[in-house]
């Protein structure tokens, strides 16, 4: 009797073992959880998302042969429609379309000031060394000129007279990366991808700084951003170029 209770309390404390090793064991983050919490973040702030292409190796997942920015777009042509911040389809959205990126329409609740990668972290040290306020950044992987960071900021808002407003997509639209080598103001009329993002060659969008940040007003952003992409044009023996922005910025 003794020894089969010996035999029971050490089955009992074998199976304590393996119970507490099990409980001590890291988990591994699951990514799609991991995507689907910063997009429904993105969308509580009230940033309108859209499903966008994805890499599919160094090509675009769209039709499109020889896509010029291949992942960078939204999949459907009424994407700016189609933004919701609409809780219950962006869960269905990112659980449908694993492997999708999304974009957020500007112009609406926000803005988004674009930058070369260089000129970007330059101004963005300055910025936080003089103590602005700075709402969320997300770094634009890739090679030279497509190689960005973005300054999420409020929008200047929808004036009553139409005829203020100078859309974005008139001078800079979002396809058009390599005609703006400078600051490009993303406004109404625009998108940008957000975070996270699969870029072709393992490049990616990424947050710097979260949503957890206050979008700022543009304008107390804006003389840094524009001395930094000055004095990186001039290195970079380029010519600085400015997005186009509502007439009343």
């Amino acid at each position: 009797m003794g020894s089969e209770s010996g035999r029971v309390k050490r089955g009992e404390q074998s199976r304590i073992s393996q119970w507490l090793r099990r409980r001590q064991k890291p988990t591994a983050k699951d990514p799609g959880a991991e995507r689907e919490a910063l997009l429904l973040a993105v969308a509580a702030a009230g940033l309108p998302l859209a499903p966008a292409a994805h890499p599919a190796g160094y090509r675009c997942s769209c039709d499109r042969i020889g896509c010029p920015t291949p992942a960078r777009h939204p999949v459907s042509f009424a994407w700016q429609t189609q933004s919701t911040t609409d809780r219950a389809q962006v869960e269905r959205w990112a659980r449908n379309q694993p492997q999708a990126n999304f974009i957020t329409a500007t112009g609406m609740v926000h803005d988004v000031l674009d930058v070369p990668l260089e000129a970007g972290t330059a101004a963005l040290a300055r910025l936080l060394e003089a103590g602005i306020e700075v709402g969320p950044v997300a770094e634009s992987g890739g090679t030279g000129e497509q190689a960005r960071m973005l300054f999420f900021t409020a929008t200047r808002g929808t004036p009553e007279d139409e005829d203020e407003w100078w859309p974005c997509e008139l001078d800079c639209h979002p396809e058009t990366m390599d005609e703006h080598p400078g600051l490009r103001w993303h406004c109404r009329g625009s998108y940008v991808l957000v975070p996270p993002a699969a870029l072709p060659g393992d490049q990616a969008v990424t947050w710097i700084r979260g949503m957890e940040h206050t979008l700022p007003d543009p304008l107390t952003l804006l003389e840094t951003l524009t001395d930094a992409c000055a004095a990186y044009a001039g290195t970079a023996n380029l010519t600085p170029a400015a997005v186009a922005w509502p007439l009343g910025h």
